[in-house]
């Protein structure tokens, strides 16, 4: 039987809205027909509404039988080895907040280990076993950071059980075309009728899939269609085109510049000045150009700066906001725009044949110094000139902690992703061993993972240190939250000497000894737990002489926050696992086996 069905004997279309409606508004300014108006009408509505329930829930039309759901479609790759399944099951049930109280304990965050666990398992190419699939779209549902990690994990089954619980529907959008596969580079007949007649997001994976085969198909596909668009799904196809930029793309940018949005006209210049020979850099250059200068007047070379007086309609076509955030002033607002878009080339040029290093070493006139160097920054990062980022990182250890031309945090963080992996390990080492980790925070969270040996020695180091002056060890646990799920597991052997209670000095934090000693058993016990997790999945990919992997991934997105999860008090551990889940095959070493097991549940 279908429940959704029609009642049986339903007096009228609406009549349940219609006695709802009626209870809203009272009886006095509004009567059904199939009520008598007066003081009883009150009682009668209730009466009416007694019955039409009843109705609704008991009297059903017959319909006819859904028909079964079609099979789940095969997954050709490999089964899971059952050690690392039995894992999976156990980090899939760890409930962060499980426990009382505000302090941490020494058992890890489980889930905080599932996106390490689940790109080492993609890198591999294994299935994921069908009775986790439910729990792993769980979790994917509530941390958007899981998504791509838990599909691709998933497989083709993800859309398929996505189509049986609404639950799951960002499958639908996640995945390229919605679980069908997208048409090949030959099949021009599909391609054009999925482009016009399909889903938004069955076209934006179909423009990304061809954009990253054939970057001027996507662009003459789009251009196919831009004028009848809606503004918001012409922003959101245009970011594709980030994806293979080349001068191909200057023409239609250039027309989107004229676009009745602001926001398509801004990314579109976004784009264009990431093309240090287009049009819009060379205007942007001159612009930019004529409001910096040296000063040879003064006994040592200076930088002055005029900004401009007024935003003219040109340079909002250009991509400039011509109203300034509140607090900002419109001249540095307008200064700082151009001096992010203008090509970073430009500038050597125009100051004296000086290298980037030499420019940025050069005082700046009348307090321009923070809005140049924090326009420089943007435009290294846009740019991905790594030549400049260096000269506005400076060195690590520089009394500045941020070197001459970083002005923030956020800016250094930007700086260093231009950087190679083991370059900017090297100098986030040197400036945690320097200022310590009060400002290395955001730092850290650039940082490919595992740390490299220099960058993890500094950070243990310095919590070593901080520990030994007594320092509040509540301020550090976000580096250590960090530190658990980014330090070489290797390391754990250096870290047994820091897991006795210090001695606490007189001007030490009242019970600080005892949350570092806690904090470090965690520390080492999470490193050990994920060199296990990895033997586990890598054991038979060994046996089977798959190729080994480089499990080096980017650090969270969003360095700035706290880590996820790292004030969860009392998660299961290792050993130890949440009532009603089976303990690992291969527990943590130096561990007491456990005393029970359970076959794992979906």
């Amino acid at each position: 039987m279908n429940r959704t069905s029609p009642p049986v004997d339903t007096p009228a279309p609406g009549s349940w809205e219609e006695l709802v409606t009626t209870a809203l508004l009272g009886t006095d300014r509004r009567t059904p027909p199939v009520l008598v108006p007066g003081r009883a009408a009150p009682s009668a509505l209730l009466d009416a509404a007694a019955v039409q329930t009843v109705r609704r829930r008991a009297g059903l039309r017959p319909a006819r039988a859904a028909g079964r759901p079609r099979p789940a479609p095969a997954d050709p790759r490999p089964a899971l080895p059952v050690a690392a399944a039995r894992r999976l099951t156990m980090l899939l049930a760890d409930r962060p907040g499980a426990g009382g109280g505000g302090r941490r304990s020494t058992a890890p965050d489980l889930l905080e280990l599932l996106p390490q666990w689940l790109q080492v398992a993609n890198s591999h190419g294994f299935a994921a076993p069908p009775q986790t699939m439910p729990a792993l779209l769980d979790a994917a549902r509530g941390r958007t950071d899981l998504r791509p990690a838990v599909l691709r994990f998933v497989g083709p089954r993800a859309v398929w059980l996505a189509r049986l619980n609404p639950d799951w529907r960002f499958t639908l959008r996640a995945t390229p075309g919605a679980g069908a596969a997208l048409p090949g580079p030959e099949e021009a007949d599909r391609v054009r009728r999925l482009w016009q007649e399909g889903l938004f997001a069955e076209r934006v994976a179909l423009l990304s899939a061809i954009r990253a085969r054939e970057p001027g198909a996507a662009r003459e596909l789009l251009d196919s269609t831009w004028a009848t668009e809606r503004a918001e799904d012409r922003l959101m196809f245009l970011d594709s085109l980030r994806t293979g930029l080349g001068p191909e793309d200057e023409d239609f940018l250039e027309r989107a510049l004229a676009d009745r949005s602001r926001n398509v006209r801004a990314t579109a210049a976004e784009l264009l000045s990431a093309l240090p020979h287009s049009a819009l850099a060379a205007r942007m250059a001159v612009r930019a150009g004529s409001c910096v200068a040296v000063d040879h007047m003064r006994t040592a070379p200076m930088l002055t700066v005029e900004a401009p007086h007024v935003c003219d309609a040109d340079m909002e076509r250009d991509g400039v906001a011509a109203k300034a955030p509140a607090g900002r002033g419109e001249r540095s607002w307008w200064f700082g725009q151009l001096v992010e878009a203008a090509p970073l080339a430009t500038w050597p040029a125009r100051l004296g044949g000086r290298t980037p290093g030499e420019i940025v070493a050069l005082p700046v006139a009348d307090d321009w110094q923070g809005e140049l160097h924090a326009a420089w920054c943007r435009a290294a990062a846009r740019q991905g000139d790594a030549g400049w980022a260096r000269a506005l990182l400076g060195t690590p250890s520089a009394p500045e902690a941020g070197g001459p031309g970083a002005v923030s945090l956020a800016e250094r963080a930007k700086l260093l992703g231009t950087l190679p992996a083991g370059e900017r390990a090297e100098w986030v080492a040197g400036f945690v061993a320097a200022h310590g980790l009060s400002e290395a925070f955001q730092l850290l969270g650039v940082c490919a993972v595992p740390w490299a040996e220099p960058l993890g020695r500094a950070v243990v180091d310095a919590l070593n240190i901080a520990r030994d002056a007594g320092s509040y060890p509540w301020s550090f646990s976000g580096v250590m939250g960090l530190a658990e799920r980014c330090l070489d597991p290797v390391e754990a052997g250096r870290l047994d000497g820091l897991l006795a209670v210090p001695d606490e000095s007189e001007d030490a934090s009242p019970g600080a000894g005892g949350y570092w000693a806690e904090a470090f058993q965690r520390l080492v016990t999470t490193l050990r737990l994920r060199a296990v997790m990895i033997q586990e999945l890598e054991a038979t990919a060994a046996a089977e002489h798959r190729p080994p992997t480089h499990h080096t991934t980017p650090a969270p997105d969003a360095p700035d926050q706290p880590a996820p999860g790292h004030s969860t008090p009392d998660a299961p551990t290792p050993n130890h696992p949440a009532p009603g889940h089976s303990a690992p095959d291969n527990p943590v070493p130096d561990a007491p086996a456990p005393e029970h097991t359970e076959a794992p549940r979906p």
